[in-house]
């Protein structure tokens, strides 16, 4: 069960514009697909975190585990600040104002994590791009997906060039796809312009 107060922030997360429209209880629920998809992580990232969903929802499952909200919004990075320090969380959650490619250059983050999540964060190919080079080899790339997915979506050749393989879809409680990193992401990515020029 979700803590009343977890919920609490992710209500004023929705009412602010940071989460989509419907229940917050529906947006957990549908969270519940990331934590389906993966192993408790060591350290993950939530790419375009938003509101908070699922990083925040996946850092209450994962009590463990250390996570990075990633956000290149200066405002809603400050609304996850707070809620980080609401929910006693400052010592395993860090949030981060700025660009994935950035981030994906930075020896802190390079190499380091062992899950990447993302929803509604970008295109597949940008997306790929941008979570490949923060993954340590054997770490797993989670993304949300549409009920009807395109098979053609990750192709195994354009995915291999950053080092990664598709793996399953979990259709449940939303269609999620799980890709593992089989190989260190080559040191061209990821690329300043991947989201202006994606790889497919």
């Amino acid at each position: 069960m979700t803590p009343a107060l977890l919920l609490g922030v992710l209500e004023e997360a929705r009412q602010a514009g940071f989460l989509g429209p419907g229940p917050v209880t529906r947006h957990v629920e549908l969270a519940g697909a990331f934590v389906a998809a993966a192993p408790p992580p060591a350290w993950g990232v939530d790419l375009g975190s938003g509101g908070g969903v699922p990083g925040l929802v996946l850092a209450q499952a994962w009590p463990d585990s250390r996570w990075v909200l990633l956000d290149r919004s200066a405002r809603r990075t400050a609304f996850l600040r707070r809620a980080v320090v609401r929910l006693g969380w400052t010592h395993r959650v860090e949030v981060r104002t700025g660009d994935a490619e950035l981030t994906g250059t930075d020896p802190d983050h390079r190499g380091r994590h062992d899950l990447v999540v993302a929803r509604s964060f970008g295109p597949p190919a940008v997306t790929a791009e941008c979570a490949a080079p923060m993954l340590q080899v054997g770490g797993r790339l989670v993304v949300s997906e549409p009920p009807d997915t395109d098979p053609d979506r990750w192709p195994a050749a354009s995915l291999a060039e950053l080092g990664l393989a598709a793996r399953r879809v979990v259709p449940a409680p939303a269609r999620v796809q799980v890709l593992e990193q089989v190989a260190a992401c080559p040191g061209r990515f990821p690329r300043r312009t991947a989201a202006k020029r994606p790889l497919w």
